[in-house]
């Protein structure tokens, strides 16, 4: 680095050098930055960091071309490739291009119709051509093999065939050759038996001999025993001297032999010796002759004793007599001559025993002698009965080779009759399987063709198709892919199932078992997890994944951690090393980066050691190791690289598997033997299919492996033979079940009606949760309703009879398990879904009348048919019409019925319950009753949600608009240790209390119920508490778990590890409605809705049930228990008025039951102090003003909500209502008066709860002041509130009855649109036009100019992306799809809501609206500010009125904070009849009167006509003025606002306030509701 610094001029120094290599590495540094586009993170970045985009260049990847997708299919699927034939390279390659591209389309068109995401990515197209390469040569491999096994299995029946023909020939001449080789066995047989009878005579004469001499030998041994006997007495001193003559030597003997003249004893000695040893000279001369033999010795006791004569012995003795000396004697004299004096002794005693015996020794030696003859008499014998027997052995050997060469032919020929038995059984035996392993080959070879098309198919299922519903799935495969490759000739199986590719019925079988439900769809799934090459992620709301997933992988040391958990870490390392199966739950959307690398299966290393990184940790990575990912979210946001790194599975049950799930049920509890018997079928069946499948392989896996000769093979025969028994008894046992299964399936459709009935049933309360995040259920919850629901219903011997009570138990039963947990406004809307998804299914309602009664017209255009009378609601018209035209077999002729009868449809319209009157011109008998609620649509939408609940009623029964009355007795009897209660809380609802009185009534011990309030910190208590309750069987109360929703995830791992807790444990949650609380905890939990009571009647009487027995008597004050009913009347009142929305408040309050308490309270404090000071005046100001100001006054935040506050009051607190003459009441009318009952015991508060349980139990508006058309303001806003979450909970199949799709309806109507958009104004030019002198309205006119701008060119760029995006030309963004979603359904998107005024119109009358405005602002900008104002044109109307304001008073020189608007009512009512402008002033148009009507007469507000919610006021004149010189009297402050949502607790939506003249008292118009608007809906 230094030598080139230097060459490059620079300077030798360290820290030059260094420079240098920063500068160069700067110079060549390249940044990649790879970023997703999804969602708005990227754009958010862009904006806060502009220097990203400022100094980088932006390629941006847009999804692949067709070109690309081509390119890169041609590369991978390479024409050289064996398995893949020239001629349909081509059309393979350009079918994965198609597939690719069909998928990007129906993940679009998933996206609008279920709301579900489905993102493809190159990666997913890689992916799919890598999986179809492999699949192709697996395939391939395995069918090759299966060929050549039954290739193999064929070529030995060949064999066998022609052996046995072979045989047959062979066997003929074997058997001749067997019968002359059996001669001439039988002719030398003769010639060795004649020879072994001579031998044997020779034997005979042999063992005579041998037996003789064996006699001789016994008496010879005898004899000769007892002379050696006795011989042996003598021996020992024979043997004595010998051994005396070895203590001799030569010097002794030589000493002897020395003496000239012996002693005479000694010479004596010596001259025996020469006698014993046979010298004839017997003298001392022979003696030392004899001894000078260096001999001498050796020869002395070698001595031949046994020949010493008798003579000699004799001699002997008489010499030893002789001298008569004894040894010692002898041994005095000489020690030689001692010695063999010794041994002379010896030798004599020896002679003498010896001449005893000879006689027996000499008889022993003739017997010896006679032995010998006879000996070699035997031999002689022996020799030739040898010669015999070795020619004998000679003929045997002969005879046995003669014999073996026998043996050898007959089991040759044995062995050939037994392979001609091999054969005939073999070849019959396997003649069906001959003809079935033809059949077989001859199908592989054609499915091993069809491989082409079958794992293309296969390839695409596994890498697509996973978050696709049953429906995609099917429409996909069958109608695109299938569809395209029979097109281009691709050879296909046909039909074509993906089953029979990817999986056996062994394997769906045990599945089954595992917990797997059998339907196609979750057998799909089951291919999926198990075969797809990307780890699964189940979107699994109904946890049937978990369970199976759970049971299949148990045994394999199944580990499951979420990711909140603090050591998933480590027990995912230890799982990935030792190929543990790793089960990831609860996964909401995030999935933690640290896991990328496993998930995306980037693996190091080879075949030795594999590694994979987690995190920044190495592991060593086991092939056994498999990872699941499982959610319980039943549509999850999933970002895209999800869908690249893992296989999103949707396992979400469909309603034919939840059919045949509730099917099983149902059976297993009314024909428990026949399901029973069902599923032994089924597993017995699997059995034999498996077991004829193996006995088939077995036969030929013996066949293939036989060695030799297969027809020796008995093992093979055996197989053979058994395997015929057996699969003959399979085969039978299959044809009998099958046959038994079509029985027993017959038998069980005739349950289906109720199975099927279930399945609509749990889609009604699953769908539920589009309404509200908190109305989940689980399936698991559903099953225990639905096994409740058979036990609880009649039973009947009759099917239909039993069926018919099943249903009902159960559509009943899953009615009031909804309701319990659904709130009270939206129960109408679940039991109207029950009856439309069941009258669906049996036909009775179609989608497209469904989808007119939900949404009427939808088209933007007016019709040409005028509307022909005033009282016909204008958008009702527009309904009529569409109802004409798009139904015409029942209203083709309905305009036309109108006109002709006109007052008949007058009088009909004006009825106050036109729903429950007959229909004019007979509709009633040409319509069903879901085509009344469609006719009625169109003139009364108010009466809607009336005509819903008669409706259900007559299709369901009256019970179905009637819900359960919330009972706590009821809801601890559904409860279980296990499952949560979960209370979801209203507004003024605290289930505290209620719970301490069920504890009461349960004589639950009250120290054992605990309460926690929810906050940050209580997390620890919380868990405490609860585990504390588990064991010691409490009751435990978590209240506003809202507020800590995050830590609810940790309290559901702890009830999921819950195990064998306390039977009395219970746990209580509350918590208010929240998007993010755990879906867990909900689906599992029995949920309870606690809302104030519904009516003026059953709120009062909740509110005296909660008080004490004593709580009147504790006052002593006489008026006290008056009060308290008219403060009980008065909070019931309140709280009444909310169900009228806006007329009734403009916000919403939370009135509870802790505000009438604490009123109660200060009424008994002041009266308390009243009857101590024995004051008889009521401090009423200071009540009214605690009460009406201070407590319920303290939530009200609207000035006017305060002022109907201020005014209840004044009417129910006074004096007055203790007048004895003119009596006080609260509301009183010909049928019902509400007043102060008078009581006997007005301390005790029984009478008072007997005159509530007596006022009627629906009330009208009347009663709290307001208009009897609240009532339709109400019900109105009730109808279009249930047609809004209908909307919802309808599919978004976009079909029309003219076949027009999706889609195109949405071009069609952003065309029309499009169309409508006018140039934006030429601000500029227009300024210049203006020129300096610029008023302040003119400046209103600019700014109101500018947002139109705005609002015009979001219009214009959004629907032209729309536009585009519809034809594929971009992606579908976010905000594109709402665009979209808005135009289907008629309503304005969210884009351009934000730009335009606040409005409450629907889509066609927005832009009726919006022309309106642009003709306005065409006369202020090219002719003159109007004369009269159209105020509802206006993007910001009270800006016009400010500046009209800030212009007088420039004018007059007025303060501006001390002016002020005055208001007057015109007479006139079109802006036509106003020519000139008021000089200092306005007038305004297009405000409408609500809570009131206008009296054009009197000129002053009056009460409104029936019906009539709105009308026009005529044109107000608005003039700026003073302050202080605005004297008013008899007019009431009207606010006015824009539209008829008023004001919302931001205090946006109030314009101005004007003063409107009034011949009634204020208060009338108050509790009315009074106020004008700009915008009628």
């Amino acid at each position: 680095m230094r030598e080139e610094a230097q060459n490059q001029g620079k300077g030798p120094a360290k820290e030059s050098i260094w420079q240098y290599f920063v500068d160069k590495c700067a110079n060549n540094l390249h940044i990649i930055l790879s970023m997703s586009p999804v969602g708005d993170t990227l754009r958010t970045r862009c904006r806060n960091f502009p220097g990203v985009v400022n100094n980088t260049i932006i390629d941006w990847f847009f999804p692949w071309p067709k070109q690309a997708l081509y390119s890169v299919a041609s590369v991978m699927i390479s024409p050289e490739n064996s398995l893949i034939p020239p001629e349909h390279w081509s059309s393979l390659v350009e079918h994965c291009v198609l597939v690719h591209q069909s998928v990007i389309d129906y993940s679009i068109w998933f996206l609008q119709r279920l709301r579900r995401h489905n993102h493809v990515t190159p990666k997913n197209y890689l992916d799919f051509i890598t999986c179809y390469l492999k699949l192709l040569k697996e395939k391939n491999v395995y069918i090759l093999s299966l060929c050549e096994r039954l290739h193999g299995g064929l070529a030995k029946i060949e064999d066998a065939s022609a052996m046995l023909t072979v045989l047959n020939e062979k066997l003929a001449v074997q058997r001749v050759a067997v019968r002359e080789k059996t001669i001439a066995c039988e002719t030398l047989l003769a010639e060795i038996a004649k020879s072994s009878q001579e031998a044997n005579d020779m034997k005979m004469t042999a063992q005579v001999k041998a037996n003789e001499i064996k006699e001789s030998s016994k008496i010879i041994a005898s004899e000769k025993a007892e002379a050696e006997e006795a011989l042996q007495e003598a021996l020992p001193a024979l043997e004595a001297a010998r051994l005396a003559l070895d203590d001799l030597d030569k010097q002794d003997i030589t000493e002897v032999r020395s003496f000239a003249k012996p002693p005479p004893a000694v010479q004596t000695v010596c001259e025996c010796i020469v006698v014993l040893r046979g010298i004839k000279e017997v003298s001392w001369k022979s003696a030392k002759g004899m001894m000078s033999d260096p001999s001498f010795l050796r020869q002395l006791k070698e001595l031949d004793v046994d020949n010493i004569t008798t003579k000699q012995t004799g001699t002997v003795k008489s010499m030893l007599n002789s001298i008569n000396v004894s040894i010692a004697q002898m041994g005095a004299i000489s020690r030689a001559g001692a010695g063999l004096l010794k041994f002379v002794i010896a030798v004599m005693g020896y002679c003498a025993v010896f001449r005893d015996i000879k006689p027996k020794r000499d008889k022993v030696a003739a017997l010896e002698k006679n032995f010998f003859e006879l000996k070699r008499g035997l031999d002689k014998i022996n020799k030739q009965l040898a010669k015999l027997e070795n020619l004998l052995a000679t003929l045997n050997t002969k005879y046995e080779s003669a014999m073996a060469e026998r043996q050898r032919l007959e089991e040759e020929t044995q062995l050939m009759e037994k392979r001609l038995i091999a054969a005939d059984k073999l070849i019959n035996g396997l003649s069906s399987e001959n003809v079935r392993w033809l059949k077989d080959l001859a199908e592989l070879q054609r499915k091993r063709l069809r491989l082409l098309g079958d794992c293309m198919v296969g390839a695409a299922f596994l890498s697509y198709v996973g978050a696709f519903s049953y429906e995609f799935r099917r429409e996909l495969m069958q109608e695109v892919w299938v569809k395209d490759l029979l097109e281009r000739e691709v050879p296909l199986s046909q039909p074509f199932r993906i089953e029979e590719l990817l999986t056996t019925d062994v394997e769906i079988s045990r599945w089954s078992s595992e917990g797997l439900p059998p339907d196609e769809l979750s057998v799909q799934n089951g291919i999926l997890t198990l075969g797809a090459s990307r780890f699964p992620l189940c979107i699994d709301p109904q946890q049937q994944a978990l369970n199976w997933i759970k049971k299949k992988e148990a045994k394999h040391n199944l580990k499951c951690c979420t990711f909140n958990d603090d050591d998933f870490l480590k027990q995912l390392e230890m799982s990935i090393k030792y190929g543990f199966p790793f089960l990831f739950t609860d996964v909401d959307g995030y999935i933690d980066p640290v896991i990328g690398n496993v998930l995306e299966k980037n693996i190091k290393g080879s075949q030795g050691r594999e590694t994979v990184m987690l995190g920044d940790k190495e592991v060593d990575y086991d092939r056994n190791f498999r990872l699941y990912l499982n959610t319980k979210l039943a549509n999850p946001k999933l970002a895209p690289n999800v869908f690249g790194s893992a296989m999103v599975i949707n396992y979400t049950v469909t309603l034919m598997g939840l059919e045949d799930q509730l099917l099983s049920v149902i059976v297993g509890y009314e024909r428990r033997e026949l399901e029973e018997q069902r599923e032994n079928l089924i597993q017995e069946t699997s059995f034999n299919k498996k077991l004829l499948y193996d006995l088939e392989d077995s036969l030929l896996r013996e066949l293939a492996q036989s060695k030799g000769n297969m027809l020796d093979n008995v093992d093979l025969v055996q197989t053979l033979e058994s395997t015929k028994t057996k699969a003959s008894e399979v085969t039978y046992k299959l044809d009998l079940a099958s046959r038994t299964a079509v029985d027993i399936e017959k038998t069980r459709d005739g349950y289906r009606p109720a199975a099927m009935r279930g399945a609509i049933l749990f889609f009604v309360l699953a769908d539920m949760s589009v309404v509200n995040s908190m109305y989940h259920y689980s399936l698991e919850s559903f099953l225990e309703v639905f096994v409740h629901s058979l036990k609880r219903s009649l039973p009947d011997t009759i099917l239909r009879k039993r069926l018919n009570n099943i249903t009902e138990a159960l559509t009943l039963n899953v009615y009031n398990y909804g309701c319990t947990g659904i709130f009270e406004k939206e129960k109408l809307l679940f039991s109207f879904q029950i009856t439309i998804k069941l009258e669906q299914h049996q036909g009775h309602i179609s989608q497209e009348e469904l989808d007119f009664f939900i949404k009427g017209n939808t088209s933007l255009q007016q019709s040409e048919n005028k509307k022909p009378y005033s009282w016909i609601p204008e958008s009702g018209w527009e309904d009529c019409v569409r109802l004409a035209s798009d139904f015409p077999d029942c209203f083709g002729n309905l305009l036309k019925e109108i006109g002709e009868a006109h007052d008949e449809w007058k009088n009909w319209f004006d009825h106050d319950m036109p729903e429950s009157q007959p229909f004019p011109k007979n509709y009633d008998q040409r319509m069903t009753s879901f085509q009344k609620l469609m006719l009625l649509r169109c003139f009364r939408v108010d009466r809607i949600y009336r005509a819903i609940m008669e409706y259900v009623s007559a299709v369901m029964g009256e019970r179905y608009v009637t819900p359960p009355i919330l009972s706590f007795d009821s809801i601890f009897e559904q409860s279980s240790p296990t499952s949560p209660i979960v209370f979801i809380l209203s507004p003024g609802s605290d289930p505290a209390s209620d719970l301490l009185k069920l504890a009461e009534r349960l004589d639950f011990i009250s120290n054992k119920i605990k309460f926690l309030s929810m906050g940050q910190g209580q997390e620890d208590t919380a868990i405490h508490l609860l585990l504390t309750a588990v064991s010691r069987g409490q009751w435990l109360m978590l209240q506003n778990c809202h507020l800590l929703v995050r830590w609810l995830r940790d309290l559901e791992k702890n009830l999921e590890h819950l195990q064998k807790p306390h039977p009395d444990f219970r746990l209580w949650i509350t918590t208010e409605p929240t998007a993010s609380f755990p879906i867990g905890i909900l689906q599992r939990s029995l949920k309870v809705v606690t809302e104030p009571p519904n009516g003026l009647r059953l709120n009062m009487r909740s509110t005296y049930l909660k008080l004490p027995g004593n709580a009147l008597a504790e006052c002593e004050h006489a008026n006290f228990p008056t009060l308290v009913f008219v403060l009980a009347f008065f909070h019931a009142v309140v709280q009444e008025r909310r169900k009228y929305g806006k007329v009734g408040w403009n916000i919403s309050y939370d009135f509870n039951e802790s505000d009438f308490n604490t009123c109660m309270t200060i009424l008994h404090t002041y009266l308390d102090r009243m009857v101590e000071q024995q004051d008889p005046k009521i401090p009423w100001n200071t009540l009214k003003y605690l009460i009406g100001e201070v407590m319920y006054g303290g939530r009200a935040i609207d000035d006017f909500d305060r002022r109907i506050l201020r005014t209840y009051m004044d009417e129910y607190m006074g004096d007055f209502i203790f007048d004895s003459f003119q009596p006080f009441h609260f509301y009183h009318d010909d049928t019902v008066d509400y007043c102060i009952p008078e009581v006997e015991a007005p301390k005790s508060k029984d009478e008072y709860l007997l005159y509530i349980e007596s006022l009627p139990l629906a009330n009208k508006p009347d009663v709290f002041g307001l208009n009897p058309n609240a009532e339709i303001g109400y019900y109105t806003l009730a109808a279009k509130t249930i047609w809004e979450l209908l909307i919802e909970l309808q599919p978004q199949t976009g079909g029309s009855s003219a076949g027009v799709s999706r889609e195109e309806h949405i071009a069609q109507i952003a065309t029309d649109v499009m169309d409508k958009l006018p140039q934006e104004f030429d601000l500029p030019k227009i300024k210049r036009a203006i020129g300096l002198d610029i008023s302040p309205t003119t400046v209103v006119m600019l700014q109101e100019l500018e947002r139109f701008n705005n609002l015009v060119s979001r219009m214009r760029r959004s629907l032209a992306n729309l536009k585009r995006a519809l034809a594929g030309e971009v992606g579908m963004s976010n905000e594109l799809d709402d665009v979209a979603r808005s135009l289907f359904n008629a309503s304005i998107p969210n884009i351009w809501r934000r730009l335009a005024p606040v409005t409450l119109k629907s889509l066609g009358n927005w832009m009726v609206h919006f022309q309106r405005r642009l003709k306005q602002y065409y006369h202020w900008v090219n002719d003159c500010e109007p004369a009269v104002m159209w105020l509802s044109g206006l993007h910001i109307p009270e800006s016009y009125l400010t500046a009209l304001v800030q212009a007088t008073c420039r004018k007059r020189g007025w303060p501006l904070d001390k002016s002020t608007l005055y208001t007057q009512v015109t007479k006139y009512t079109d802006a036509e009849d106003i020519s000139e402008r008021v000089i200092n002033g306005c007038f305004l148009s297009g405000m409408f009167l609500e809570g009131a009507a206008w009296d054009a007469e009197k000129r002053c507000v009056m009460r409104q006509p029936p019906k009539q919610l709105t009308q026009a006021l005529p044109i107000l004149k608005v003039i700026p003025i003073e302050a202080h010189r605005l004297k008013l009297q008899n007019t009431i402050r009207t606010p006015v606002y824009v539209t008829s949502q008023r004001r919302n607790a931001m205090g946006v939506g109030l314009v101005f306030e004007a003063d409107l003249a009034t011949k009634e008292h204020i208060s009338h118009w108050v509790l009315q509701g009074l106020c004008l608007i700009l915008n009628t809906d």
